[in-house]
C-alpha cells in the first residue's frame, strides 16, 4: 500500500510539473537565418521550447494548452539592451541635467524609482520586451532585481551597480545604496570597487567614461585616465565579468575597445569614424548600442516641443510621460525660460543636426563592416520613457539605412549576446527560453507589425496583452490628460467609451458619443494657442476621478473641476464644474 501510495504522489508531481504549450500553424521569424518558416508547431515544456516541427507532424495531447498560430508570426522576445532603472525616464529624472529639486526632491524621486521597477517591468512585458540590460544602477535595484527574478510579468533583467567613473556629478554624491555612481581616483579604487560589486551578483562591470572636464583635450583626458580605465577591465575579466563602456568620442572607444571592452553603449557622435575603427570592433567582437533618439529627447523636453505618437501616449508609464509638460507651469520661470531659449537656439537645433547626422553615418558604416548592433533606449533619461520609446528607437535605426532584418536581429539575439545568452534566449530555437511574442502582423514587411501584439509567452507563462498592466481609473484619467496636453485627439478619445457622455455639472449635456467629442476637440486642438491643462490635485474614489486643473487657453486662465466615472475600462460620464 505504501509503494502504491507513493507511486501515486509520484505521478502527481511529474504531470503539476509537466506543463505543454502548443502554438500551432504558425510562421517563426527565424533571426538567426534571416528567413520566415511557415506552418510550424512549436512545442514549450515548463518554460522551454521543447520541439519545433511541421505542423502536419505535430501530434498534440488532450490535455496541452493550445495556442492557434495560423495567420500570425512567432517572434522571439525583444530585447532593450539599454535601460536605467535607478531612472524613472520624466522630468526629474537627473537633476544634474536640470536641477528641479526644489519642485520634486529627489529623495522621493528615487523611492519613485524603486516602486516603479515593477511598473516599469510591466510595461516591457506588455511591448513584448522580454530582456532588458540596465547598464548603470545602484546596489539597492540589484536587490531589487532578485524580487522579480521569476515574476512573469517582469522581463529577464540582467544589471549592473554603480557607475564606475572619474568624474561624479555632485547632486549624485552621499546617497549610499542609491548612488549611481562610484568615484574612482586611482587604479587601485577602480580594483576596489570592482570587488566592491561582486557581492551584490552583478552581471557585469559599466564604466563611465567621460573626458574633457578636467580643462584637457579629449584625447589627453582619455589617455590620463586610461590606466584606471584598463584596471576595471581586467579585474572584471579576471572576476568573469564581461565590460560595458559608456564612450561617445572616438578616442575614448577606440582606447576602451583596445583594451577589452565587451560592449559600446552608445553612438560615437563627436566624428565621422573610419573602416579601421569598424574594423578594430569586428576584430575584437566588441557589440555596439547606438541609442539614436536620447539626446532628441532631452531637447525636445527642454524645448517643450513635444511630439509623442499615439503609441507613446498609449503604452508609456502615464504619470512619468505626463511630467515631461510640467515645465509649462513649473513656477521657476528663469529657469525654464533659460532651458527653452538653449533648447530652441540656432546654436542647439544645428549641434542636434550634426550629432544625430554623425550617429546615422557611424551606424551605417558599423553594419556595413559587420560589426555586431543590439537595440537599446537609455530609457529611464528624462524624455526617454521605459518600453514606449523601443519603437522610436528602431524605427531611428531603420532611418540609418539598416533594413527590416538587421534592426530585427539586433532586437533580438544580438541583445542577447551582449551578455553571452545567445544559448539561452534571443531566437525560436529549441532548448531556449520560451520567450515569445505572436504577432498578428509580419514584422519583417513593416516594423510597426511589432506593436500588432496578439499573446506573449514570457518566461514560458502565456500571457493576454490586456491583462498584463490594470487600466485603473486613475491611469485613463492620466492618459487622456497627456494627450489633451499634447493635442492628439486621436490618443485623447482612446480612454472614453464610444456612448461617452460630457456634461457641465450638473446636467447639462455638452457632448454625447466619442464623434461628438472629436467634433469639438479638435478644433479646439487645432486652433486655440498656449493650451495647456495643469493637474493641481486628484482624487480618486472607486470608479471616480476627481481632478482639480487650472486650464489656459491662450491667455485666459480657467480654474476647473473635472469629474471622470469610470466604467468597465472606459470613461462613460464627465462632469465639469467651472
Amino acid at each position: 500500500m505504501k509503494k502504491y501510495l507513493l507511486s501515486l504522489v509520484l505521478i502527481f508531481v511529474i504531470t503539476i510539473g509537466f506543463s505543454q504549450t502548443y502554438i500551432t500553424n504558425v510562421t517563426i521569424i527565424d533571426v538567426d537565418n534571416k528567413k520566415l518558416i511557415a506552418d510550424q508547431t512549436v512545442e514549450i515544456t515548463n518554460g522551454k521550447i521543447s520541439n519545433i516541427q511541421s505542423h502536419k507532424k505535430a501530434i498534440i495531447p488532450e490535455n496541452a494548452t493550445v495556442i492557434d498560430g495560423a495567420n500570425k508570426f512567432l517572434a522571439p522576445g525583444l530585447v532593450d539592451a539599454h535601460v536605467h532603472f535607478f531612472q524613472n525616464g520624466g522630468l526629474y529624472s537627473r537633476p544634474d541635467a536640470i536641477d528641479l529639486r526644489g519642485d520634486m526632491p529627489y529623495d522621493k524621486e528615487i523611492e519613485l524609482a524603486k516602486n516603479n521597477m515593477k511598473v516599469h517591468s510591466k510595461h516591457y512585458v506588455k511591448n513584448g520586451i522580454t530582456s532588458v540590460i540596465d547598464v548603470g544602477s545602484t546596489y539597492n535595484m540589484l536587490e531589487k532585481r532578485q524580487q522579480l527574478k521569476n515574476d512573469s510579468l517582469a522581463p529577464n533583467i540582467y544589471m549592473t551597480g554603480p557607475l564606475l567613473t572619474t568624474y561624479e556629478p555632485e547632486v549624485y554624491s552621499n546617497l549610499n545604496k542609491d548612488e549611481p555612481f562610484s568615484l574612482v581616483k586611482t587604479i587601485n579604487d577602480g580594483i576596489k570597487m570592482v570587488q566592491n560589486q561582486l557581492q551584490y551578483n552583478p552581471d557585469f562591470i559599466k564604466i563611465w567614461y567621460i573626458v574633457g572636464l578636467d580643462g584637457l583635450d579629449n584625447e589627453s583626458s582619455a589617455r590620463k585616465n586610461l590606466p584606471i580605465i584598463k584596471a576595471i577591465i581586467e579585474e572584471s575579466h579576471k572576476n568573469n565579468l564581461k565590460v560595458a563602456v559608456h564612450a561617445t568620442q572616438r578616442i575614448t572607444a577606440q582606447l576602451a575597445v583596445e583594451n577589452g571592452a565587451d560592449f559600446l553603449v552608445h553612438s560615437i557622435d563627436d566624428e565621422i569614424i573610419t573602416s579601421d575603427f569598424a574594423n578594430l570592433l569586428k576584430r575584437n567582437n566588441t557589440i555596439l548600442c547606438p541609442t539614436l533618439i536620447v539626446h532628441d529627447r532631452y531637447i525636445k523636453t527642454f524645448a517643450q516641443n513635444y511630439d509623442f505618437d499615439n503609441h507613446e501616449l498609449l503604452e508609456s508609464n502615464p504619470y512619468q510621460l505626463g511630467t515631461l509638460m510640467d515645465l509649462s507651469h513649473i513656477d521657476n520661470k528663469q529657469l525654464v525660460d533659460g532651458y527653452k531659449t538653449m533648447a530652441n537656439s540656432q546654436q542647439s537645433k544645428t549641434r542636434t543636426e550634426s550629432i544625430n547626422s554623425t550617429m546615422m553615418t557611424n551606424l551605417k558604416t558599423l553594419v556595413d563592416a559587420d560589426v555586431t548592433i543590439a537595440t537599446g533606449t537609455d530609457a529611464g533619461n528624462i524624455g526617454t520613457l521605459h518600453a514606449s520609446s523601443y519603437l522610436a528607437e528602431i524605427m531611428a535605426m531603420k532611418k540609418s539605412g539598416m533594413t527590416n532584418w538587421q534592426i530585427i536581429e539586433a532586437s533580438t539575439i544580438n541583445g542577447a549576446k551582449v551578455l553571452g545568452q545567445e544559448n539561452n534566449i534571443g531566437s525560436v530555437s529549441v532548448g531556449k527560453q520560451a520567450n515569445l511574442i505572436l504577432l498578428d502582423k509580419n514584422p519583417i514587411d513593416d516594423l510597426n507589425n511589432l506593436t500588432s501584439i496578439s499573446q506573449i509567452i514570457n518566461k514560458g507563462h502565456v500571457l493576454k496583452v490586456n491583462s498584463i498592466i490594470e487600466n485603473s481609473p486613475e491611469a485613463l484619467a492620466q492618459r487622456q490628460l497627456n494627450a489633451y496636453n499634447s493635442r492628439n485627439i486621436d490618443a485623447f478619445l482612446e480612454p472614453y467609451a464610444d456612448d461617452v457622455e460630457v456634461y457641465n455639472f450638473p446636467d447639462k449635456l455638452l457632448f454625447k458619443g466619442k464623434d461628438a467629442m472629436r467634433t469639438g476637440y479638435a478644433s479646439m486642438f487645432e486652433n486655440t494657442p498656449n493650451l495647456h491643462c495643469e493637474l493641481e490635485n486628484r482624487i480618486v474614489q472607486g470608479n471616480i476621478v476627481i481632478d482639480e486643473e487650472r486650464v489656459q487657453f491662450g491667455d485666459n486662465l480657467l480654474e476647473a473641476t473635472a469629474i471622470y466615472h469610470i466604467e468597465k475600462g472606459k470613461i462613460k460620464k464627465v462632469f465639469f464644474i467651472n
